[in-house]
């Protein structure tokens, strides 16, 4: 297959999601519950329960399902602000909207909105060749110039299921896709799709079933299955106000063609039943009724209690942990744990003079216990990672050819020694150049376990002789274009990314990611790791369309960046599904909502 000639589109997939960060805990999914001794705990989870029975939404029938979820989304619509606004809203939204390629262990999935996932094999992916014009510096213009070469341009057929319908008896043709394509030109649908927008040329009508996406000329990007647009009623919307679609009336109580519709929403609840329309149907599920309380350990004893029988959880306090290993220990309820996209990590900013000793940095990494974190934060839910790519991830790399740092103060102690930075004054703090080794960490403010994890990493360098002041920002100020993680001015920062489908990563390993004044402090290399041989092999890994040449570009990458570790992984964080006994089916999955497949669900 033909390579691009030209990479300077690469910087678009700096914009895609698939490498978001991932903004500290979002205040609208979860609040911590106020701590309190075991027996104030039977006491509030009595009177919690029996609150939340008295304002829940009543069930209408035994086939009714009730679900209580921590936050309450702003709208029921497919398309979202951000990841945070999605974790929020997809259990829901996928029911109303399933997604034309749901996004299912870290591998699209095709549901049924769509006949098949597109791909070469099938004819549905294909290359033409197009000309363009180059500009002085070789890169693709979108003014006439004297120079014209030709390049390779993706095409990417979708084929919608003729048999969908909306909810209102209306069928489902491809001009709702076309549809929500002109209205994402024209307002704010979230940073996903702008992300699509940023990688088409068009996005166009091909017959009543049928679409087609062009990608921009000479970009070559494995996202290209993904670039379709989730229809949108046009018979409802083509004729309404859209300025403020995302608050709107139908943005609330929207029309989808998924197995179940609104029937009432209300402050508090919502309440769902069966799409007539749907083609399938789940005798078993007739109606759902949702709650949203910001109380985590009221959902918990509600479904302990029986008064719900479904709860989904991010990242739980440590303290509810301990709590629900008691109740599943006890049958009360069932606890189905998946290891979230959500990752913690270390940088290091290598501009520091003392952090450019590889050695420095892999005494750091010895002596930071992220199996204590595990442990102590995570409840043993969690995993350790040892390389930027999560083991769900395709091009995760075999453990045995990667460089790993377990726990061993020890040994991180003789590396310092090696270095030279020792304690001469028997103070316990090391010193460089005759000054006391004390290094900022910058966080987020609002995160319980960011700040739980900040003083587990202080604690443990403290162990080995090194200071660490912990520093909490605001989440906007952190991560500011003018803050200290995009201008490069601190010295070690915690944060978390958010792996998705494809690993991509030219943002963050690359040379070309590390912001800088001539770029425009653009890029997330953070630590400003620019390796020769790591770049070539990220470069290769997310251009090529070959995957087992993908796959030996990332193994490369990943030895290399766990040789040099200039960003630490800690470990993944941990959501939790809490199931009553009676319910059966449930499967929760890393990437896809914990409804996923609710038509299969059954009551015993």
């Amino acid at each position: 297959m033909k390579k691009p000639i030209l990479f300077s589109i690469l910087l678009f997939v700096w914009l895609l999601s698939a490498c978001q960060i991932e903004g500290g805990v979002d205040r609208r999914m979860t609040v911590a519950p106020t701590a309190m001794a075991t027996g104030e705990l039977v006491a509030e989870a009595t009177a919690a329960t029996e609150a939340l029975a008295a304002t829940e939404p009543p069930v209408v029938s035994a086939g009714s399902v009730r679900i209580g979820l921590a936050a309450e989304p702003a709208d029921l619509l497919p398309y979202h602000i951000d990841s945070a606004d999605e974790r929020v809203s997809a259990p829901l939204t996928e029911l109303l909207f399933p997604s034309p390629l749901l996004l299912m262990g870290y591998t699209y999935t095709n549901t049924g909105v769509l006949e098949r996932v597109p791909s070469f094999e099938n004819g549905d992916v294909t290359f033409t060749e197009v000309e363009v014009y180059l500009d002085a510096l070789g890169l693709i213009s979108p003014t006439p110039t004297e120079t014209i070469t030709t390049v390779e341009q993706i095409n990417v057929t979708f084929r919608w299921n003729p048999d969908l319908v909306w909810s209102d008896g209306t069928p489902l043709t491809a001009e709702d896709s076309l549809f929500a394509y002109e209205l994402a030109r024209q307002i704010n649908l979230g940073q996903e799709t702008n992300d699509k927008l940023a990688l088409l040329e068009r996005y166009e009508l091909v017959d009543a079933y049928t679409t087609r996406a062009v990608l921009k000329p000479d970009f070559v990007d494995p996202a290209y299955a993904s670039t379709y647009f989730t229809p949108l009623p046009r018979h409802l919307l083509a004729d309404q106000p859209l300025a403020d679609f995302m608050k709107s009336e139908f943005a609330l109580k929207p029309v989808g063609y998924g197995p179940f519709m609104v029937e009432r929403r209300e402050p508090g609840s919502v309440r769902l039943i069966r799409n007539p329309f749907y083609p399938e149907a789940n005798e078993n599920i007739t109606g759902i009724s949702v709650v949203f309380r910001d109380n985590v350990d009221l959902l918990r004893t509600s479904v302990s209690g029986g008064s719900l029988d479904v709860v989904a959880l991010n990242q739980p306090p440590p303290e509810l942990l301990v709590a629900l290993r008691a109740d599943a220990e006890a049958g009360l309820l069932m606890v189905d744990a998946v290891n979230s996209p959500i990752w913690e990590h270390l940088d290091f900013n290598l501009d520091v003079a003392v952090l450019q000793d590889i050695r420095v940095r892999r005494a750091i990494a010895h002596a930071i216990n992220r199996e204590a974190m595990n442990a102590t934060l995570l409840g043993g839910y969690g995993r350790v990672l040892e390389s930027w790519i999560v083991p769900e991830q395709w091009a995760a790399a075999p453990l045995d050819q990667l460089t790993r740092y377990p726990f061993n103060p020890d040994l991180a102690r003789q590396l310092l020694d090696e270095v030279g930075i020792v304690d001469t004054d028997g103070d316990g703090l090391r010193e460089v150049a005759g000054q006391p080794f004390i290094l900022n960490l910058i966080t987020t403010q609002g995160s319980p376990l960011r700040v739980a994890t900040a003083e587990q990493i202080r604690d443990d360098l403290a162990a080995v002789g090194l200071g660490i002041s912990v520093q909490e920002l605001p989440t906007a100020t952190l991560y500011s274009p003018e803050g200290q993680l995009f201008r490069r001015t601190f010295d070690l920062a915690l944060f978390a990314w958010i792996a998705g489908p494809d690993p991509r990563g030219w943002e963050r390993w690359s040379c070309a990611g590390v912001p800088n004044e001539s770029n425009g402090w653009t890029g997330n290399n953070f630590s400003g790791w620019c390796f020769f041989e790591a770049d070539r092999a990220i470069r290769v890994a997310t251009t090529s369309l070959d995957r087992q040449e993908r796959l030996a570009a990332y193994l490369k990458q990943q030895q290399l960046f766990t040789q040099e570790v200039p960003v630490l992984p800690l470990f993944q964080r941990v959501d939790l599904v809490l199931v009553n006994p009676t319910i059966l089916g449930i499967e929760a999955d890393p990437t896809a909502p914990f409804t996923w497949n609710l038509l299969t669900w059954t009551r015993q």
